[in-house]
């Protein structure tokens, strides 16, 4: 996704990158999906993939997004015990926190996550 406005969102699950990571992150979402620590992954994807509609929203954003997993955040931007998930806007190389982990916890659908970053993309343009 390249953006006309030289923005860049950058989402963060907490959990780690990796297949044995990934087959454990999904097992768990099936067996007791109430303790799954990452609603970001949860609102998100389904047990398998990533959800049509959550696709589909960001093929119309006009902002640039990346996604990454802790342990990808810290090898690429070194920061050291975030509140995770987050979502950070990415500011002329560094990061700033612009959707933190206690509101993403509030979310109930992928629809209300859609819903408030469209509203915060609007306010910031």
């Amino acid at each position: 996704m390249t953006s006309k406005n030289n923005r860049k969102l950058v989402f963060v699950y907490n959990a780690d990158s990796g297949l044995f990571n990934t087959v454990t992150d999904i097992a768990h979402k099936i067996i007791s999906p109430k303790t799954y620590s990452c609603n970001l992954c949860a609102l998100t994807h389904g047990y398998f993939s990533i959800r049509d509609t959550w696709v589909k929203f960001l093929q119309q954003l006009d902002v640039e997004c990346e996604f990454l997993h802790r342990d990808e955040l810290l090898r690429k931007y070194d920061i050291q015990n975030p509140e995770l998930p987050v979502i950070y806007e990415n500011i002329n190389g560094g990061l700033k926190v612009w959707i933190e982990k206690e509101k993403i916890e509030q979310f109930d659908s992928v629809e209300e996550l859609m819903k408030f970053i469209n509203m915060k993309l609007s306010f910031a343009a």
